[in-house]
């Protein structure tokens, strides 16, 4: 039997709210299927989660936005290409100062769309993202 290393992984990711509307992006999951979620990305070495999150939802949006305040840490494990992942993500608030919207990683981002919270639930189907969600209603 072939033996399996854990591998650890660290991302931010950002929620950006503007009049009532979140920011999704449409991407690939791990099985290859397209996907609505949250902009999110790997923090890079010597990289903070905040610059991180802020880096990540610049390419993947086009929008250049700030941080509001941490929503919170969604902690997952999944397997890849037969290795157990753990995985953290540290989510903040963010709200657009500018930019173009063109999303910079057409390979990987495949649409954006702003949606009320509501119609997002319709959307999205990650854990973490349905938790954010409920976080903002609250």
């Amino acid at each position: 039997m072939p033996r399996t290393y854990n591998t650890s992984e660290h991302s931010a990711g950002g929620v950006i709210l503007e009049d009532g509307r979140v920011l999704l992006i449409l991407m690939l999951n791990l099985t290859g299927s397209k996907i609505w979620t949250f902009p999110k990305g790997h923090i890079e070495p010597g990289e903070t989660p905040e610059a991180a999150a802020l880096r990540e939802v610049a390419e993947e949006t086009g929008f250049d936005c700030e941080i509001i305040r941490a929503l919170c840490k969604a902690d997952y494990s999944f397997e890849r290409q037969g290795r157990h992942v753990d995985k953290d993500v540290r989510w903040y608030l963010m709200r657009r100062l500018g930019g173009d919207g063109v999303v910079k990683t057409p390979d990987e981002i495949f649409d954006i769309k702003w949606c009320e919270p509501g119609e997002a639930k319709k959307y999205l189907s990650y854990p973490s993202d349905l938790k954010m969600l409920e976080l903002l209603e609250e």
